[in-house]
């Protein structure tokens, strides 16, 4: 039942919330918020785990999903469009999937997060294989909707994530790896888009970010893979170079012509003095990892 969810009970600092200041208010809603990175501490070994399974499943052709309903739904759907400019993923190495479809990520579409199937049908719909990887995100960790999608995934034997906020959550008993970030009530009582939206969202940037490192998208703490897009992603290419390579802007920029704006190939370029075409099969060879690329 609902009363016996954390992240539904009554928060004792918040009783008289529409008596408080707005200064008042704001400090309290502040302190709550520092707990949320306290919580996930807690969580790190299974936050690992979760990146240790994705990093496999990447590894072997499969494809990292998130599924969830409201907020949490929305989290995961903006984790995913995040990945190919930032990464250079491809739209289907990392897809975000929200109950109702993409259009309740604007609008709310009722009564889609009570049906277990329509999860289930969502991922039979993207043609999910055991190769992938799904990552349920609930806050409350009770969304049917989530439990079946998690239930279908385990049934074709792919590897399962639940992100709750919730101990003992429904979908942490489903997933084979559970992240459990309990961070006490909210200020608004079962505003879930608070305190545990801000705990989904930094969950999500901790397992794609550090996927991605553990697939070779990174070097340093560069954006090797970013996407040039738009002026502003160019010009972040040039200084991603310079800042890898040491190189001038001029450098940057003329390598990086070179290498078909790729900028893992115009680093390799530059620390190896190999052709564009040597330096492409370099990182084809070390699967894209720059730093094994550039030793002779």
């Amino acid at each position: 039942m609902l009363e016996h969810l954390t992240t539904e009970t009554r928060n004792e600092k918040t009783m008289n919330l529409d008596e408080m200041s707005i200064f008042d208010f704001l400090t309290t809603m502040n302190e709550e918020d520092e707990k949320v990175a306290s919580a996930i501490k807690k969580e790190l070994p299974s936050i690992a785990k979760a990146v240790e399974a994705i990093i496999k499943a990447k590894k072997q052709g499969g494809r990292l999903i998130y599924i969830g309903a409201g907020t949490s739904g929305r989290i995961g759907l903006l984790d995913a469009v995040e990945c190919p400019p930032t990464f250079g993923t491809n739209p289907d190495e990392v897809i975000g999937l929200i109950a109702g479809g993409e259009k309740a990520f604007i609008k709310a579409v009722e009564g889609a997060e009570d049906s277990k199937e329509l999860g289930m049908e969502d991922l039979q719909n993207i043609r999910l294989t055991k190769a992938d990887i799904v990552v349920g995100i609930a806050a409350s960790g009770r969304t049917p909707y989530v439990i079946g999608a998690l239930e279908y995934a385990n049934s074709i034997e792919a590897q399962t994530v639940a992100v709750s906020c919730n101990k003992g959550s429904d979908i942490g008993k489903v997933a084979n790896i559970a992240i459990e970030v309990v961070n006490g009530p909210e200020v608004l009582t079962g505003s879930t888009r608070l305190k545990a939206g801000t705990a989904q969202k930094l969950v999500c940037n901790m397992l794609s970010t550090a996927s991605m490192v553990g697939i070779g998208k990174v070097y340093g703490n560069l954006m090797v893979d970013v996407q040039l897009t738009n002026e502003k992603l160019v010009e972040r290419a040039k200084r991603i170079v310079m800042e890898a390579t040491s190189c001038t802007y001029d450098t940057a920029e003329e390598y990086l012509a070179k290498a078909n704006c790729n900028s893992k190939v115009a680093i390799v370029m530059i620390l190896t003095g190999l052709s564009y075409e040597e330096s492409l099969h370099r990182l084809e060879q070390t699967q894209g990892f720059i730093r094994q690329a550039i030793v002779n």
